[in-house]
């Protein structure tokens, strides 16, 4: 049986990179087992609502597709499941004819709030349980400094 290859024999920048896509995959997967499982909600649509809850206005659909992980296409179908469940509401902008904002009901800032602490307990064992206040702040300065360079990137059309 071939053996594994060890975090010493690969490069540090592969194993890194690595590690990004297995954490990712690995708590995104737990994180949307316990919401469907208790709430019947994907992590998609989680992803949205949380844009949603930690704005205190209506948020424009094209900046709510700027903002998520999800294209713009996959920003409107989710919007639309969850219009359907009563969780949001579009209206048209005050600012913009052309366009629409979306904001939570009272009914989807309920879900949340029960959906978040799922979240939460989730991953608690397996992140936030295991990582101190200073772990936490270097994975936000990678996380920033990761987001800062694509967007430097996708400003030069690079």
């Amino acid at each position: 049986m071939p053996k594994k290859l060890t975090e010493s024999e690969m490069p540090a920048a592969d194993h890194a990179f690595y590690g990004l896509v297995w954490a990712g995959t690995v708590l995104t997967d737990r994180v949307d087992r316990a919401l469907v499982k208790a709430h019947d909600l994907p992590v998609s649509w989680f992803e949205v609502m949380l844009w949603l809850a930690s704005s205190p206005e209506p948020v424009p659909a094209s900046v709510l597709g700027n903002s998520t992980l999800l294209s713009r296409s996959q920003v409107s179908r989710v919007v639309d499941a969850l219009q359907a469940r009563g969780l949001v509401a579009r209206t048209p902008s005050a600012r913009d004819a052309r366009s629409v904002e979306v904001a939570l009901t009272e009914q989807g800032r309920t879900v949340f709030a029960e959906a978040d602490a799922t979240r939460r307990a989730a991953l608690a064992p397996v992140f936030t349980d295991l990582l101190d206040e200073r772990d936490l702040e270097v994975l936000g300065a990678v996380w920033r400094k990761l987001k800062a360079a694509k967007g430097a990137l996708d400003e030069t059309g690079a």
